[in-house]
């Protein structure tokens, strides 16, 4: 049973009235932790950009091509942290507009599923920093021509630092993809595991698409994703007995 019959007894208007509250709940969320953290902007830039600077030769450093750049990069990339940080509190939001109207059965698969998409997301992303970003930095600077001095802008570096961790985040969700494939019976484990094969070719595939032309980054994405690929199966694997069990 519903909780409350939620989409029976509440009108159309009631569900836009609480979908705004819930959404300014947010954009004030991330505009409080933005306000707390756009004072140490240039700390947090400092802070991403040094990867790169400690590869950098002596006679070289990150530039500002545009006059606003110096102002705006940190002040994007606090934006992004803060973002960031306040995703709990977005994914709490969601559950509770979404919630109600799940029965009890769903809100026990569910909300396991949500806990676990925001800790792989963090994982996924600090993977990136941490892993990934120094060794596909030193590829770029490596393999710059000898009478080129590698000058890179604070925007572009950003924008490329923020596109690796969204990547990160985002393939690190396999398993719970997985999990969800298998809940609303788009696929069955058998039919994962029989398609493996493909399946490692297809994030090979993807992992030379989206990370920097480098083969080391590739396989730091390529590796994991397949093992978070198992993962997810073994997990669909238990999910599916305890269901049969159960019935």
């Amino acid at each position: 049973m519903k909780s409350a019959d939620y989409d029976a007894d509440m009108p159309l208007m009631a569900h836009f009235a609480e979908l705004r509250t819930r959404l300014i709940r947010v954009l004030v969320a991330v505009l409080v932790v933005f306000l707390a953290l756009v004072g140490f902007s240039r700390e947090l830039y400092d802070f991403i950009s040094n990867p790169l600077v400690a590869l950098l030769p002596k006679e070289a450093s990150l530039i500002a091509t545009d006059v606003a750049s110096g102002f705006l990069a940190p002040i994007k990339l606090t934006f992004f942290v803060s973002l960031f940080l306040t995703v709990p509190f977005i994914i709490a939001q969601i559950w509770g507009f979404v919630s109600p109207a799940l029965y009890k059965h769903e809100k026990r698969a569910a909300l396991p599923l949500l806990l676990s998409a925001i800790v792989l997301f963090y994982v996924g992303v600090a993977f990136a920093y941490f892993v990934v970003l120094v060794p596909a930095l030193k590829f770029f600077v490596m393999f710059a021509p000898d009478n080129v001095l590698p000058m890179t802008d604070i925007q572009s570096y950003l924008d490329f630092v923020i596109e690796l961790f969204a990547v990160f985040g985002v393939m690190f969700e396999i398993p719970v993809a997985t999990l969800l494939l298998v809940l609303m019976r788009i696929v069955t484990p058998q039919s994962l595991a029989d398609k493996r094969r493909y399946i490692i070719v297809g994030c090979f595939f993807i992992a030379a698409i989206v990370t920097p032309p480098d083969g080391a980054s590739m396989l730091m994405l390529a590796i994991p994703m397949c093992l978070l690929f198992e993962f997810g199966l073994m997990m669909a694997k238990l999910l599916v007995k305890d269901t049969a069990a159960e019935s």
